[in-house]
């Protein structure tokens, strides 16, 4: 059982951390016809537009209520009404979701109100959804914004059904957390169809950034999920939540509309997809294809063949929570050990993390913990580190700058997991040298009779 400590730094060094208006905004990015507006400064939002734009490698939909000093003094209601009817008359979305920065936080505006006031003055505003979550950046990480969002689009945006509603029994829907890339998402809609089911993603990033060339251009997101989509999800039959984060959006979910939920804390490794294809095999009735079989016999084997080269690695990782759960869970089922492990907020299983210790920092943290490591995991802001200790870098979470594919990367289900034992596993084997008679031991430097030392007999 792990021991959860915060670093007692005064100040952040190369942050592994990420806001919390990220993530929220991340979230409004799945939702079809969407843009999300930034209720804060001008330069909270060149934030995070350029940190999307060179992740995901496509043009991100991002607007800001643009604050300035004597505007956040005397409160934002005219700023935010005047960036919502600019955006409703040029971009003319479906829904704009509006996420609070900490600047207008410290401040205290109310938002909620201000959207009272403003659909009462604008009656052409009522056929735009207007979804605000309070995200200040001064507080929780990038996993939060993103959870808090999810739960709010449910709240709002779902529609409360009768408890005798007869329900689609095709239809399963799917709350994947932040850690769960686009590619991820292709991989989950694959299996879930496999056995003849229609899944309901809330949010769906890989409807909107997997990189595809729309046909025509859009200013708001250019797919994902759609508000009619997200009304009916209440007449599904069942919900499938991804990470723990994901545990209050899929409650809020099952007490708006009674559809009940599983909750899978990690879909990476053996045992977790196993009990993922048991849950879908018993909720469509039908036995599991063959093809899945088979890729979970390919997953074996990979485990069979890359076991030799993990066991007894030591291994640092910087994720948010929920990722650096499936990641260090998955090391461990490979024989290797989690020596450090930083994350970003706090979260119920950072206690049940398999190592010492868990501690709440940044990547300074993380480099000081990982010098004797055999491989660095965290984001791109981790190279630098992986340098300095000359040791192997794997790349995973955003922001991924330096690498093409970031949207594509894929850890989750039989496949993913194959996939990721080969790329790891690469990692060590192109890190390893090839003995030389300079490098072979004598016998008696390693106390094994050899025979040199029987020649000497």
């Amino acid at each position: 059982m792990a021991k959860v400590t915060h670093s007692q730094k005064s100040c952040t060094v190369n942050p592994l951390k990420m806001s919390q208006p990220i993530g929220s905004a991340l979230a409004f990015m799945g939702l079809k016809n969407c843009m999300p507006l930034f209720h804060g400064s001008q330069g909270c939002t060149s934030f995070g537009l350029v940190l999307f734009v060179r992740h995901f490698k496509e043009a991100i939909p991002l607007q800001t209520t643009a604050m300035s000093e004597v505007a956040t003094v005397l409160g934002g209601l005219e700023n935010v009404e005047q960036a919502i009817l600019t955006i409703a008359n040029r971009q003319k979305p479906a829904i704009i979701g509006i996420s609070s920065t900490g600047v207008t936080e410290t401040k205290g505006d109310d938002v909620d109100g201000y959207l009272k006031l403003i659909r009462e003055k604008h009656p052409e505003l009522d056929h735009i959804k207007l979804v605000y979550v309070s995200t200040p950046d001064f507080k929780d990480a990038f996993q939060d914004g993103w959870a808090k969002t999810v739960t709010r689009m449910v709240e709002q945006l779902v529609e409360p059904v009768p408890a005798d509603t007869v329900r689609d029994p095709a239809k399963v829907n799917l709350l994947p957390g932040a850690h769960v890339t686009p590619g991820d998402l292709d991989e989950l809609r694959d299996l879930i169809e496999a056995f003849g089911l229609e899944p309901v993603i809330l949010p769906d990033l890989s409807g909107s950034l997997d990189g595809h060339v729309p046909d025509d251009f859009t200013p708001t997101t250019i797919g994902g999920i759609s508000l009619e989509e997200i009304a009916g999800m209440g007449r599904s039959r069942h919900t499938i939540a991804v990470g723990e984060q994901m545990r209050p959006a899929a409650g809020a979910l099952e007490k708006k509309t009674g559809v009940p939920y599983t909750l899978f804390d990690r879909l990476t490794g053996l045992e977790a997809n196993d009990g993922l294809i048991a849950l879908l095999a018993g909720l469509s009735g039908r036995p599991v294809p063959n093809k899945i079989k088979r890729q979970r016999s390919q997953l074996v084997d990979a485990m069979l063949d890359g076991h030799f080269h993990f066991g007894g690695k030591r291994i640092a990782i910087g994720a948010e929570p929920d990722l650096l759960w499936t990641l260090s869970g998955w090391f461990h089922e490979m024989g290797a050990e989690v020596a450090a492990a930083v994350t970003t907020t706090e979260s119920p299983l950072l206690e049940r993390i398999a190592t010492d210790e868990v501690l709440l920092g940044d990547l300074e943290d993380l480099e000081a913990r990982a010098a004797g490591c055999d491989l660095l995991v965290t984001h791109s802001h981790g190279r630098q580190a992986a340098e300095r200790l000359a040791i192997p870098f794997y790349r995973i979470g955003i922001p991924m700058f330096d690498r093409l594919g970031a949207a594509h990367q894929t850890i989750v289900g039989y496949r993913g997991t194959r996939d990721l034992i080969f790329e790891i596993g690469n990692l060590f084997i192109a890190s390893g040298h090839e003995p030389t008679p300079e490098t072979w031991a004598y016998p008696e430097e390693t106390g094994h009779v050899g025979e040199k030392t029987l020649a000497a007999h």
